[in-house]
């Protein structure tokens, strides 16, 4: 069984930097704000055109986000109702930084089919490319690229924006027991502008390991969804995304007894009119969960151990499930020796996932020669593939700094994998 690395290489870019607020304390920015505030008309225009100048033209939105801070800030100033024009984008200005939001690492990749297929000739379909940018202070985020896979599997990226922007709506004054924020992006922003930086508490560190997928209900409905792990520099929270467009999003947290450790990926559809999630709450071996509701997991049933050397570690999924004729393959990851991550997958029984029908007995994808350098050397790893034209496409991240994709042929993994 052979296994095609593709050429292509996703690396991470310093230049795509967005606007974020620069907090500073109640007492200096009484301070700051007040040498702004003695400064002459004509020096507040002087400097506020070197400003744009040198920083306008790196982001879509510099203007409206001056004017954004000023408001967040104005509660500290005196008369800031007489504070006019120019002065307030200066203000906002002095309490702006840029965060450069993947100048570590882009990995961790995980890809679904675009929410549609206009325009494409039915030889050619496009996708969407999630991916974990990590930038300064280890902060992670989501962001996104796009491309083609044409009737040969052949990969074509789009060419990713020079900007990365913010959403134009974030909205969190919302009732709910589960629903922390949402999100809005306007249609004319390309996909690899739309990032979703940490907003809640939980996620103050990071939000780390999105895995998509694309889910129907029970009315033929499709929904994306993405689980992943939001970290507050202290404890993790299992938490959830989704989205129909990639355009508004809704960021729910899961709650239950058995919402635990990291690397849950839901199904995507429900199994015996339940919802079902792949989990892993020791930190080594595999469990099946089953829910009658999408926010709440109370129990779980062990389904793998770790078997081989290979795996002897760790064990979690890369995504989840991919339904085939066969059943359920779910592409792996594995912790051996020298804490060496592999890619592997397996098979569960369609009808009772709890029941492994077939299991690779070495591993799909080991780190090659090139790829064992990078922030964390020797990994590769995948937050979910896709099947298209008889293919297994899995896009996989590489020691923990870029991305790239392998492809293998389905029918000679599945009749591998029923063979042991």
């Amino acid at each position: 069984m052979k296994v095609k690395k593709a050429k292509i290489v996703i690396i991470p870019d310093n230049k795509r930097v967005i606007l974020r607020a620069f907090e500073i304390s109640g007492e200096r920015t009484n301070k700051i704000a007040a040498r702004v505030l003695n400064l002459s008309e004509r020096n507040v225009k002087k400097e506020l055109k070197i400003i744009l100048k040198n920083f306008a033209g790196r982001h879509r939105d510099t203007k409206q986000f001056f004017l954004e801070r000023y408001e967040q800030i104005k509660k500290y100033l005196n008369n800031y109702d007489q504070i006019k024009g120019d002065r307030r984008l200066l203000l906002g200005a002095y309490f702006t930084h840029e965060y450069s939001v993947e100048a570590a690492a882009l990995f961790n990749p995980s890809i679904v089919w675009f929410p549609a297929q206009k325009g494409n000739t039915g030889k050619s379909k496009r996708f969407i490319l999630s991916l974990r940018a990590v930038g300064e202070g280890h902060i992670s985020s989501i962001v996104f690229t796009s491309g083609i896979i044409n009737k040969n599997n052949i990969i074509e990226l789009d060419k990713r924006s020079r900007y990365v922007t913010n959403p134009g709506k974030i909205n969190d004054n919302l009732s709910g027991n589960n629903c922390l924020y949402e999100l809005d992006y306007p249609r004319d922003i390309p996909v690899s502008e739309r990032i979703i930086f940490p907003h809640s508490p939980f996620e103050s560190n990071g939000i780390e390991d999105a895995r998509f997928v694309e889910f129907y209900d029970d009315t033929g409905e499709r929904i994306y969804y993405a689980t992943y792990t939001a970290y507050d520099g202290k404890a993790i929270h299992p938490q959830i995304l989704e989205t129909k467009d990639f355009l508004h999003f809704k960021i729910s947290s899961i709650n239950g007894s058995e919402v635990k450790n990291k690397g849950m990926a839901l199904f995507p559809r429900k199994i015996n009119d339940r919802y079902a999630m792949l989990s892993r709450q020791d930190n080594e071996n595999i469990y099946l969960m089953y829910s009658d509701q999408l926010y709440l997991w109370n129990s779980k049933e062990l389904i793998i151990e770790p078997k081989y050397q290979w795996e002897f570690v760790q064990l979690g999924n890369c995504g989840s499930p991919i339904e085939t004729d066969e059943g359920w393959l779910v592409i792996s990851h594995s912790v051996g020796a020298l804490r060496q991550y592999t890619i592997g997958a397996f098979l569960l029984d369609k009808n009772d996932p709890s029941k492994v029908i077939g299991r690779l007995n070495k591993p799909l994808l080991i780190p090659g020669k090139k790829e064992r350098e990078g922030y964390v050397p020797n990994v590769v790893y995948s937050c979910g593939g896709i099947v298209n034209n008889s293919e297994l496409i899995i896009p996989y991240a590489v020691s923990d700094y870029s991305s790239s994709f392998a492809k293998v042929n389905l029918k000679e993994l599945i009749g591998k994998l029923k063979s042991n």
